[in-house]
């Protein structure tokens, strides 16, 4: 029955309270009993996005080559790479195709007025101008550059480290520790930092046990028992749920010994092979492995190239946008989705480097550089872009070259479509707003808790800000409760 007007609604309200219902109070409360349980174990797996900031990559490096000044490193390198191929936007907006990019124009001279232009022009003007897009990105790829290139960083003791001997790995381990140790002091660490250890295989699990405890031992001494923020340890190829309880075992053992808080130790696993996707019974066995870490989880990601040759692939068709992946990415999404765990899409192993250099090179050779660099930009942008498209919001860089397209990527995704969607949303929320407080039926809320989404993730990576929220005609305190629903019932 659809309501007209409040005063009907308090009829039908008296109404209902004078009426004798039909399901017995005992016999409902018997339904409701055995519900409760199941109810409440759904939800406890189930629990929902998690509200910490997800990094939008993840980069690896190898152990033995990490230092506490390591990141400051890799964010110049990234910016003046950026700047040495794509010296404005309308360079970088052509390379990547991003919209808009076909009208611009093609003249050195042409493009630097238009440049200067864009510089002149106030925020709210630059806003109705055809180049607003591609100009944003491009600027804010450059802020990014220069206050954060890393989010994550995590030293590695597996691919990245190669084969070496006991002597070789335990070194690097303890010289690792120490050089965290000194970035910590230095407050040069990244949002997230952690390690990855070998497999826990029967081969390697040895050796990948002793490295870890090396690491974390000598890292606590020189601390003084303070482990970095958002520490953690990344567990490669897994293959059956009992590699991850042994690793939440040592976990336990090193807390108890290195006087750490119980849970503090948290890990990522990797789905790198098919066997974790489909398991020896003919089950997805994702949900075993999450389980077996008994809430030590926080995230699973996904390795490309050592899924797609366990899948038979071979090297020339190995890639992120490959058949393959997108089949394991949506095993992932509906195995982990909602249970509160990040998930992360891989590398794009093609690296934007020029294969001449040197400070005097021919017009020939700059030339050809420019060609690779391109190519390998564009090649990363679209698997980026098809990573996005499908949900999965982080990904790997194997290089800082890697960096200014990382997030050039991210930003154009949730700015290509921010004032439509902003405006949509505003009205959205009012609409449905006004059809709850009349008493009217909105069966559209997964809409709107879609559209919610949208701006909680272009917060989460930075191609938005507060200031940007105002226009939906959302507050902040409504943007935190991360929930649709709750929106509306604060606006009855």
């Amino acid at each position: 029955m659809k309501i007209d007007n409040p005063l009907n609604l308090e009829l039908l309200n008296f109404e209902l309270k004078h009426m004798k219902l039909s399901i017995p109070t005992n016999d409902k409360n018997i339904i409701f009993q055995h519900l409760h349980a199941p109810n409440v174990a759904f939800n406890n797996i189930y629990k929902g996005d998690s509200h910490d900031r997800q990094p939008v990559h993840s980069v690896y490096g190898g152990a033995h080559l990490f230092k506490a000044d390591s990141l400051a490193k890799m964010g110049d390198i990234a910016l003046k790479h950026l700047q040495t191929y794509a010296p404005n936007f309308v360079v970088f907006a052509k390379v990547l195709g991003i919209n808009g990019h076909e009208k611009f124009p093609q003249n050195e001279k042409e493009i630097n007025v238009l440049v200067e232009k864009m510089n002149a022009l106030s925020e709210n003007e630059r806003k109705k101008e055809s180049t607003w897009l591609a100009y944003t990105v491009y600027n804010k790829v450059i802020e990014k550059l220069k206050r954060e290139a890393v989010e994550d960083f995590h030293i590695d003791f597996e691919d990245g480290f190669g084969n070496r001997s006991d002597e070789e790995e335990d070194a690097a381990a303890m010289n690792a520790a120490i050089e965290v140790a000194k970035a910590m002091q230095q407050n040069t660490l990244p949002f997230v930092i952690g390690i990855r250890i070998k497999p826990l295989e029967e081969a390697l699990k040895e050796r990948s046990i002793r490295t870890l405890d090396i690491f974390l031992s000598t890292l606590l001494e020189k601390t003084g028992g303070k482990l970095p923020n958002n520490f953690v340890v990344t567990l490669p190829k897994v293959t059956i749920a009992e590699q991850v309880s042994a690793l939440k075992d040592v976990f336990e053992i090193l807390e108890l010994h290195l006087h750490l808080e119980p849970g503090q130790l948290k890990m990522e696993i990797m789905v790198e092979v098919f066997q974790a996707i489909i398991g020896p019974d003919g089950k997805c066995p994702l949900r075993s492995f999450i389980q077996a870490a008994e809430g030590r989880c926080i995230g699973a990601h996904f390795g490309t190239y050592d899924y797609t040759a366990s899948s038979n692939i071979i090297a020339r068709y190995q890639a992120m946008d490959h058949g393959v992946c997108d089949f394991a990415h949506y095993m992932m999404k509906v195995a982990i989705g909602g249970t509160g765990i990040f998930l992360s899409d891989g590398a794009t192993n093609v690296m934007p480097i020029g294969p001449n250099k040197g400070a005097n090179l021919s017009a020939e050779q700059i030339k050809e550089n420019q060609q690779v660099v391109y190519a390998a930009w564009k090649l990363q942008y679209d698997h980026i872009s098809h990573s996005l498209w499908k949900g999965l919001y982080q990904g790997w860089d194997l290089h800082p070259t890697q960096f200014p397209i990382r997030y050039a990527a991210v930003y154009a995704f949730f700015l290509e479509g921010f004032q439509a969607t902003s405006l949509r949303l505003k009205n959205f929320v009012e609409r449905a707003a006004q059809a709850t407080l009349l008493g009217d039926v909105f069966d559209d809320a997964a809409t709107g808790q879609g559209l919610l989404n949208y701006f909680l993730r272009a917060m989460n990576c930075g191609a938005i800000g507060e200031k940007e929220i105002i226009e939906t005609g959302l507050t902040m305190d409504e943007i935190r409760t991360r929930s649709f629903y709750k929106i509306l019932e604060g606006r009855k």
